[in-house]
């Protein structure tokens, strides 16, 4: 089983991500992730465009995969997210960069670009190790 196989299978038991948003996982590794998003209706807010919220799921489950994969448990402490600019496409991508791994706390920046390779915000996260 290769480390995106065994990570899909582990996270499938995020069922809000993986069922109620259908965010896949497109690589998963050691302290990395890379995830994906069909935009569907359901995803636009009043004016059409993506809600906030389904952005941020998106680069919460990126780090949730990077930050516990094969890793001790670790939550988010503090996130931040800056919008940059409105999707034009259909599809998000979140990818994660760790910047900084202790004992008992790390640091992503999880970016989110879409299929135009447009990018959509940016989003930084403190987590700390609890497991």
């Amino acid at each position: 089983m290769t480390d995106t196989e065994e990570a899909r299978l582990f996270f499938s038991k995020d069922k809000f991500a993986s069922e109620g948003t259908g965010i896949e996982i497109i690589e998963a590794g050691e302290k990395y992730a890379r995830c994906s998003l069909r935009i569907e209706e359901k995803h636009k807010n009043a004016a059409g465009g993506i809600m906030g919220g389904v952005i941020f799921t998106l680069a919460d489950f990126v780090f949730a995969v990077a930050s516990n994969f094969r890793q001790p448990v670790t939550v988010t402490a503090s996130s931040s997210i800056s919008f940059l600019a409105p999707s034009k496409g259909n599809v998000l991508y979140g990818e994660s960069k760790l910047l900084k791994d202790g004992n008992k706390a790390c640091f992503y920046e999880i970016n989110i670009t879409d299929d135009t390779g447009l990018n959509v915000a940016v989003v930084t996260v403190t987590g700390i190790h609890v497991g």
